[in-house]
């Protein structure tokens, strides 16, 4: 397959409006938040005993020193609502990096233990922190399809993004805990590369 140099520019054009406007105006982020399952901060508890522990007080929200973690609307449902996620287009977890801390900011601020303690340190991390997973649409990674771009892997602060010919991302299922930071830089729009929540345990 090979790239169409018109789709490239109009591509990271695309990027560009999304940044300087907060990736309002282009559509990048008002898909619904939860089309799919909801990416949780790190060291959630499962699905459904996070949902009865959360007391959608906001507290990992402000604690936040990215700013990542949302309130879910409304319109989502009263079961959901007021509970954090995070959508990583928007604006992905950055494991707390260049902060002081002991341990994630938000789960040190969560008061019901829907968000378990996780110390800042790459085992701890890699065991409990587990938000999602990260997958590549190789139709749509420009790695994959005749131009070389590694923009993904140099992002990725746990090293699960390993490098295989030509720039072409691989995901370490086992290392990846789906901050979603490689999600926020894919130069590609619709972005080639996505966190999914995973199964939280």
């Amino acid at each position: 397959m090979t790239l169409d140099r018109r789709d490239f520019v109009l591509n990271l054009l695309g990027l560009g409006a999304a940044t300087a406007t907060g990736a309002v105006g282009v559509g990048l982020f008002n898909q619904p938040a939860h089309a799919h399952a909801p990416i949780r901060p790190p060291g959630a508890l499962p699905e459904s005993d996070f949902l009865s522990t959360c007391i959608r007080c906001q507290r990992c929200a402000d604690a936040c020193p990215n700013h990542c973690i949302k309130a879910t609307p409304e319109s989502e449902g009263p079961v959901r609502a007021g509970t954090p996620f995070i959508q990583p287009r928007e604006q992905a977890c950055m494991l707390c990096s260049r902060v002081e801390t002991e341990h994630l900011r938000c789960t040190e601020a969560c008061p019901s233990g829907a968000l378990q303690l996780v110390a800042k340190t790459l085992i701890d991390i890699q065991q409990k922190a587990q938000m999602g997973k990260a997958k590549v649409d190789l139709n749509l990674c420009y790695s994959y399809n005749d131009f070389t771009c590694g923009t993904c892997l140099k992002a990725c602060p746990v090293g699960a993004l390993r490098t295989g010919m030509w720039a072409r991302p691989i995901v370490d299922m086992d290392a990846c805990v789906g901050c979603g930071l490689c999600e926020r830089v894919c130069i590609r729009y619709p972005h080639a590369i996505r966190v999914e929540a995973g199964e939280r345990k």
